[in-house]
């Protein structure tokens, strides 16, 4: 018989070879396709991701918005040490993404690593809140209580964050690639939902609610952990609707171990006899799969785009740092609203929550009417052009504002200014150490000099002689003061002559647009006010000076006095943003007991409304490089390796907020030109990226797939079940 004879109608079964016989399996029932949310292409699935986003969100951004004023009144930590930690807090936040992507590639899966890291996330934020429990030890436990927390909720907020993108990413097929570029916006839709709701809410319950006597903040951290809680349970509900692909084996390592057998293998072999390869990655064919050497290569290709992208993040992490500096020196009465310094960082959410469906549903569709194919890289380089135009306005807002900020006292300069309590007028003269007149001024009673005079020094520190002239007495008094300060001359009665005393002011502008008070005493009684809920002054009798308090900006008609025998109230009036004031108590036989109010520093007059169109540029630019940059992650990544690009993507997060710290640390800039400075900056690395991006050619969703066809066998003890085909010989 010829075996190479024509069979037309001939099947040949393949049997699993056994020495027993091994019964057919059933046919397996055709795969019940996922539902859907009201008959669209979009998995109900997502609807339980992105409610669980939201509320984690709402619990991370929460916590933060309350953890510097946390560091300062409740640890009591000074403003660099606070600073250092939240940045630390920061940056670990956006490292750990790195670990979380290891361990859901290579071990647990993506739906497995969600739910035990966010059990580490509502730990962590249950011993923060009990960290701010005042009751609960002192000092040292509070710290160490606040420290792991910090670490736990780092672990958990930054373990989950690459594989929550990405799982939501897994829930839609290949053919539904629009609606998966969507749920993207939608995702990020819901992480700014999310802040903005907590950044209102969060300081309402630290600062409205009193719990021992002081802020509440165990309540304003416990809050944002029910709402992690919340997100858990959410996320958990939709456990049986999602596709929850495998996890691939320990991918990063296996990512390292062929990249560093790729290098070594073509050191070893740099001899010219030995013929090319196609691409360096090609060296690891010896040892390892043609698939993931395919993988790698594109998730380096990917890699290599992401090296310019930090300096974005370096310019738009500082809406929490140094534009809110700025606003503290600007004025947030808005006639129908005032808005705090730290406030003003709910534009960014809140824009964000204009500007996706704004982008998405007309700016991109018209864009793609006109011809224009805006493709993913270049929506990035456009939002990073939008980053660059931001720093240069706010560049400019700065500029404005010192130039309608009082001067600074340079070396060898202070300022003086002279208040006469006296009931009398006085000439005032100050004098050299050469007896020559520096100042001369005559101010009546209750008046002061009508703005700061500037004296020079020969030394850094020099000794001043007044003169004092009250009626027919002349009185010489000598006071010592040091460079670069602000001082007053404060003038007083002393039985039928007088007598000064040389006080230091507030050092320039107040921060975190709090108002500075202080008051003098002329009484003959101490004194103690309280301004506010939890401020309380006690000022001694005789001309004592109190120091200066932060209180916040406001109306202060009735502030309650008292002293040892007597309660009554003063009327303060408006204190208002940025400025520094001071408040004599007299006793008027006509009037009583009242407070004589003069302005040390004058108010912030430029209005924050000017910080509007920063917020706007840099926020479209947020929207057209942060969404567009986390579809484009996902849509280039290798199946096997999405968590792990996703990771990446969050990695230059925290590679931006090292470059603010070092910038901000060795620069020695003023603030406008460190502005400038990063606008020129982002503008070069925008240039980079564009020729980066010019040369790179997308991967296509089929290409970085496997094989569609590719039939997994199924293994059954010894054996594998082989599918029955039909053969032609």
């Amino acid at each position: 018989m010829n075996p190479f004879q024509k069979n037309e109608s001939k099947e040949t079964l393949f049997s699993p070879v056994s020495t027993e016989e091994v019964p057919p399996r059933p046919p397996s029932p055709p795969k019940k396709p996922p539902p859907k949310i009201c008959g669209s292409n979009y998995p109900l699935s997502i609807a339980f991701i992105v409610v669980n986003e939201f509320c984690e969100r709402f619990s991370y951004y929460g916590m933060k918005a309350v953890l510097t004023l946390y560091f300062l009144y409740f640890l009591h930590w000074n403003e660099d040490t606070s600073t250092s930690i939240y940045h630390a807090f920061s940056s670990l936040c956006y490292f750990t993404p790195i670990l979380g992507a290891a361990i859901a590639d290579s071990w647990l899966g993506k739906f497995k690593t969600i739910i035990y890291l966010s059990l580490v996330y509502v730990l962590g934020h249950v011993i923060k809140s009990l960290g701010a429990l005042p009751i609960l030890g002192g000092p040292v436990v509070h710290t160490v209580l606040s420290l792991v927390g910090l670490s736990l909720i780092a672990l958990g907020t930054g373990g989950i964050k690459p594989c929550v993108a990405a799982f939501g990413g897994d829930q839609f097929e290949e053919k539904h690639a629009d609606e998966r570029t969507r749920y993207f916006s939608v995702f990020y839709l819901s992480i700014n939902a999310g802040s903005l709701i907590s950044t209102f809410v969060t300081p309402m319950l630290r600062g409205d609610v009193q719990c021992f006597g002081e802020d509440c903040y165990a309540l304003a951290f416990g809050v944002p952990g029910l709402l992690m809680v919340i997100a858990l349970v959410v996320f958990a509900m939709g456990s049986k609707m999602y596709k929850k692909p495998p996890p691939e084996g320990n991918i990063v390592a296996q990512v390292f171990k062929c990249v560093w057998f790729a290098l070594s293998n073509r050191f070893k072999n740099r001899s010219e006899d030995i013929p090319k390869r196609q691409h360096w990655l090609d060296w690891a064919a010896e040892k390892y799969p043609k698939q993931l050497i395919t993988d790698v290569k594109a998730l380096t290709r990917v890699l290599f785009l992401y090296i310019p992208l930090p300096m974005f993040w370096a310019l738009l992490d500082q809406q929490g740092s140094r534009w809110t500096l700025q606003a503290t020196k600007m004025n947030g009465n808005l006639g129908f609203f005032v808005l705090q310094p730290d406030q003003m960082q709910v534009l960014n959410p809140f824009l964000v929550l204009v500007f996706i469906p704004l982008f998405d549903l007309v700016i991109y569709r018209l864009i793609s009417k006109c011809g224009i194919n805006f493709s993913s890289l270049r929506k990035m380089a456009v939002g990073m052009i939008l980053a660059c135009l931001a720093f240069a306005v706010a560049a400019a807002v700065e500029i404005k504002i010192n130039g309608m900020a009082p001067p600074q006292p340079g070396p060898q300069e202070i300022f003086l200014q002279v208040l006469n309590l006296a009931n009398d007028e006085v000439k005032v003269t100050v004098l050299g150490n050469e007896n020559n007149s520096l100042l001369v001024e005559s101010i009546k009673s209750f008046q002061k000099t009508p703005h700061y005079s500037k004296l020079h020094l020969k030394t850094k520190s020099q000794d001043f002689h007044f003169h004092l002239k009250y009626h027919n007495l002349s009185v010489y008094a000598e006071h010592s003061v040091e460079e670069k300060n602000w001082y007053s001359l404060i003038i007083r009665e002393d039985g039928k002559s007088i007598s000064s005393m040389m006080v230091k002011d507030v050092e320039g502008k107040t921060t975190n647009g709090m108002t500075a008070v202080r008051f003098i005493n002329t009484l003959h009684k101490d004194v103690n006010i309280s301004v506010g809920t939890d401020i309380s002054l006690n000022v001694v009798e005789d001309y004592g000076v109190s120091a200066y308090r932060t209180v916040q900006r406001g109306e202060y008609p009735a502030v309650h006095c008292k002293t040892e025998d007597k309660d009554f109230s003063l009327n303060l009036g408006l204190l208002d943003f940025g400025a520094a004031y001071l408040f004599v108590i007299t006793n008027s036989t006509s009037q009583g007991l009242q407070a004589w109010k003069m302005e040390d520093i004058p108010a912030n007059k430029m209005s924050i409304a000017w910080q509007l169109p920063q917020y706007a540029l840099v926020t479209a630019g947020e929207v057209m490089f942060s969404v567009t940059g986390l579809e484009f992650s996902y849509s280039q990544a290798p199946s096997s390796m999405k968590s792990v690009l996703q990771a990446a993507w969050l990695l230059t997060v925290a590679v931006g907020n090292i470059i603010v710290l070092v910038v901000a640390q060795f620069s020695g800039l003023v603030q406008w030109a460190e502005f400038i400075l990063f606008s020129c900056l982002l503008l070069v690395v925008c240039l980079i990226f564009s020729i980066m991006g010019y040369y790179y050619v997308p991967v296509k969703p089929e290409n970085i797939q496997g094989p569609a066809d590719k039939q997994i066998p199924h293994i059954q003890g010894d054996m594998i079940n082989l599918e029955t085909k039909k053969t032609k010989l």
